[in-house]
This record gives C-alpha cells, structure tokens and sequence, in this order.
C-alpha cells in the first residue's frame, strides 16, 4: 500500500469518527472537552465515598437519604438560576463560579463532620451523588460548544465531548478505589481519613478546573445582539407575521421579556421547549428506572445470578467501552441519516432490549443484552439535537431548563423501581423503562423527524431575506 493510499485512509477514518472536528475545534472547545473530563473524574471519586462517608461518621440510613433529595434540589434551583443569568453575568463568569463551589465543597468535606454543616457545603457547592452531571456547568459548556462550532460538526464534537467524559467517569473511579485501598492498607490511615484525602482531591480538581477557566477567551461568551434591520428579520422568520399593529405589539412584549431574561422569547420559542422537555422527561424517567442506575442493575445481576462484584466491576468496565464506541459510531451514522432519525432508531432499540433483560434464565444471555444496551449510547447525539432546537441568544437558558427537568424526572425512578423491588416484581422496572425509552424514540420522529432543526430555518430564511433586500 502506497503513503498516499494509507494517507487517504487515516484521513477517511479521522472524518468517520469525527476526529478531524475535534483536531480543527477551536483552542476554547478543547478546553471544554477538558474541563469535563476533570469534572466528571471528579464527581466519579466523590461519588464512590459519598454515603460511606456519611455512614462512617454515625449518620442513619434516613440522613443519608435526606442528604442526596436535598442536594438534588440545591442542583436544581442553582441550575436554574445560574443558566438564565449566565449570558448576562458571563459564561466564564459562571463556569468560575462553579469551580469555587467545588473547591468550597471539597474544603468541607474534608474538614468538617457535622451533619448539617454538610448539608449546606453539599446543597450550595457542588457534589455529585451519582457520579453524573450536576449544576449549571454542561449546559453553559453545551451552549459555548455550540456557538464555537458549525452546525455540521456538531454530532462529532458532543460524541466526542461525551465520550471522553465516560472515560473521565471510569478512571475517576478506579483511581479512587485504589488510592483509598492503599492509604487504608499501606498507610493504616482510618477509613474517615482515606475519605477525606479523596475529598481534599475533588477540591485540588476544583482548583484545575478554575485555571482552565480562566484561560478561556472572549469568544465564549454570547454573540452581541444584532442590529434593529437584522432583529426584524429574525422576526420575521420566527413568527411570519405581517401585520404592522400585531407586529409592533409583540415586538413591545418580546422587549420586555428580554429586558428581564437577556434574550428574547417568543411563542416558537415556548413551543419547541415545551415539546423537547416534554420528551427529554420521558428518557429521563426510562433511565431513573433502570439503566443509569449502575447500582440496582449490580442488584438484579448479583440477586438473580450470584455474580459478584469483582466480576460486575469487569461487566460495567466492558459496557463503559463499549458505550464510548458506540457514541462514535452514532456520530457517523447521523451524518447519513440526521441526528433526528439516528436518535429515534437507537432509542427504539434500546427500549427493545431493556425488555429483554430479565426474561432469561441464563446470565451468558442476560449479560449479552445488557452488553448490546451499551449499544444504543447516544449523549453526544443528545445534547447536539436539543442544541440545534434552541436558538442562538436562548440556548443557555432553555439548555439549562432542559437538564433540570431531566434531573427532576430522572428523581422520580428510583423510587419506582425500590417500591417494584421490594414486592418482588423487579422485571416489571425493566419493562417500564423499555417503554419509555421505546416512547421517547417515537415521539422525536413524530415531532422532529421531518424537519430541519430551527437553527437550520433561521439560517435558510436569514440567507433568503438578505437575497432579497439586495435584489431590491
């Protein structure tokens, strides 16, 4: 094979899994990509300790239980309010911001026993109970990604961004573990103190994180608003409406709604988050019943089939690979088919096989189902359809609104699934899960698997009036 033939291969294999975009993203997006990789590392070490040190240090079983809902909803409302004001404060500003809180958090934790002192270091700062996202910072990060990077790039660019996260995730537990069995073993260090040191760790990443912050450029933050002639033209294309009267009307009142909000809203607008939540909740409510949490599959695996956890360390290991693989994959896919239909389809296999699950008795069979589930991954995809759904100006906010109903929903399936568990019906969460995931897959093709995304219209109509005033 000659040097340019191998050549044309390395560069047809780099464009397939997208890493020619994440080679030519801009120097702010590798930060990004960065900066989850340490986050989520972060939260995955604190996450392994998390209830063990709050068992450790003599609190109930209830506490405990008390402590994760409340630091559930501390993310929440800082959710809320820091991703609607964060083009108006800063996105540097914020994502500043929420290292401090990590920092605070860590410092705390490492510190302090007291309960309720805890509390409010684990409710104001930032602390994951579950090793996933928390606080405002993906979708700020999610928002930059997507004003840094053309539309085309999009799915490369998030797959990517998801994938080395997952990779941050895995690591972030492994070396956790490791360092906690060596300071216990090694260094006779009690199991509070081993705690702590891994706390004192989360905040040292806090710390990394905000000088990689600080090096981001202005570049990140929001676009100046355009001109009155190009704001009525955006206008127009949102809205189509002609009449003079009806126009200066909403025009006042769209005025108003973005003196309070920083951009502006308009009823498209409304709609289409109405229509993206109202399917980001049905995945979310799939996935609290079952496949993200790690801990009641470990459960139904180690109840039904004696496997051990050495061995379901190993199985979670092979399903984290493979669901970085699969990520990219998707990626590739939706150049061919849109990231609509390439979504839909995988959601509607993932539904399918999460039904599978628990029907055989053989754990070889159980386990290759619970394999092909990492098949359906598609977060990169995920977060690059709701970006193309929002526009410019609202994408922070109406992100951020998105992943709080996410997390709220999400909040609702473990309950479900204990109350399921406990009267011996555990197959039954599989089920519902499988349905709604299979639900969620149809309903994006019913309302999105048609059309171009509404950035792609703007665009369209945007390049069609400029057309126009130049032939008049």
């Amino acid at each position: 094979m000659t040097g340019k033939a191998r050549d044309s291969i390395w560069i047809r294999l780099r464009n397939e899994l997208g890493l020619s975009a994440l080679i030519g993203s801009s120097r702010d997006t590798k930060i990004l990509v960065f900066q989850r990789f340490v986050r989520l590392f972060a939260y995955a070490g604190t996450t392994l300790v998390l209830a063990l040190h709050l068992a450790e240090l003599g609190n109930s079983d209830t506490k405990i239980g008390l402590f994760m809902t409340l630091t559930l909803l501390g993310d929440i409302l800082l959710s809320l309010f820091f991703t609607f004001t964060a083009d108006r404060l800063g996105r540097r500003n914020v994502l500043a911001l929420g290292a401090v809180a990590i920092i605070t958090s860590g410092l705390v934790f490492g510190l302090v026993s007291n309960y309720w002192v805890l509390l409010v270091g684990a409710t104001i700062g930032v602390i994951s109970p579950t090793a996933n996202e928390i606080g405002p910072f993906r979708a700020v990060e999610e928002s930059i990604v997507a004003q840094l990077t053309p539309l085309s790039e999009r799915g490369d660019i998030y797959s990517w961004y998801s994938l080395i996260g997952i990779v941050g995730q895995a690591l972030g537990t492994i070396v956790c573990g490791w360092v906690i069995q060596v300071l216990e073993s090694k260094r006779r260090w009690s199991t509070v103190q081993a705690y702590r040191f891994v706390f004192f760790g989360y905040a040292i990443l806090g710390l990394i994180k905000l000088g990689s912050t600080l090096a981001l450029s202005s570049a990140c933050e929001i676009e100046e608003k355009k001109s009155v002639g190009q704001r009525s033209i955006r206008e127009t294309a949102d809205s189509q409406e002609d009449s003079p009267l009806l126009s200066e009307h909403v025009e006042s009142q769209e005025r108003k709604a973005s003196n309070r909000l920083g951009f502006t809203v308009t009823k498209d607008s409304l709609v289409v988050l109405a229509e993206v939540c109202f399917l980001q909740s049905l995945e979310a409510i799939a996935i609290g019943l079952m496949p993200a949490q790690r801990s009641w599959i470990a459960f139904f695996f180690n109840q039904k089939f004696d496997i051990q956890e050495g061995r379901l360390g190993i199985l979670f290991f092979i399903n984290y690979l493979i669901q970085a693989s699969a990520n990219i994959s998707a990626a590739s896919i939706a150049k061919r088919l849109g990231l609509a239909k390439t979504m839909a389809m995988a959601n509607l296999f993932h539904g399918a096989i999460l039904v599978l699950i628990p029907i055989p008795e053989s754990a070889p069979v159980a386990i290759l189902f619970f394999m092909l589930k990492g098949c359906a991954n598609v977060i990169g995809l995920r977060a690059a359809f709701i970006a193309s759904m929002y526009l410019p100006e609202e994408r922070t906010a109406f992100m951020g609104t998105t992943n709080v109903v996410r997390t709220a929903s999400e909040s609702l399936g473990p309950l479900v699934t204990g109350a399921l568990a406990g009267a011996n019906h555990f197959w039954v969460s599989f089920l519902l899960s499988g349905v709604m995931m299979a639900s969620y897959g149809v309903g994006i093709l019913a309302l999105f698997g048609n059309g171009k995304s509404r950035e792609e219209r703007k665009e369209q109509t945007l390049a069609r009036s400029g057309n126009e005033q130049r032939g008049d």
